[in-house]
């Protein structure tokens, strides 16, 4: 007798994260994509029509992305303004940057 469950495994899609280049479950991921009609927007469903780049959930990758924004130029096949940026950076899907330990 083997060690696996009778029944199908559902297949769970992966993908990379544009800034560290690691693979994870697509659902980890926070999908950053390009509309025709309202720019670069987060994708908080992950189902909008568009261009896609994902994030995944360290603060460092978010940081970084902001920061550099060709990341997500090239990604996106775009050139971001200002206001696209303000916008990913004040989302409140970013995961928030963990607390310095507190030194006694």
């Amino acid at each position: 007798m083997t060690g696996k469950p009778p029944g199908r495994h559902k297949h769970v899609p992966q993908r990379m994260c544009v800034v560290c280049r690691r693979q994870f479950d697509k659902r980890r991921l926070t999908r950053v994509v390009r509309t025709p009609d309202s720019g670069v927007v987060v994708d908080a469903t992950g189902k909008r029509s568009g261009r896609g780049a994902y994030l995944c959930d360290q603060p460092a990758c978010w940081d970084k992305a902001i920061r550099h924004a060709g990341i997500l130029n090239q990604a996106l096949n775009a050139q971001m303004s200002e206001a696209e940026l303000a916008a990913i950076a004040a989302d409140p899907h970013r995961p928030a940057a963990e607390a310095e330990p507190v030194q006694a």
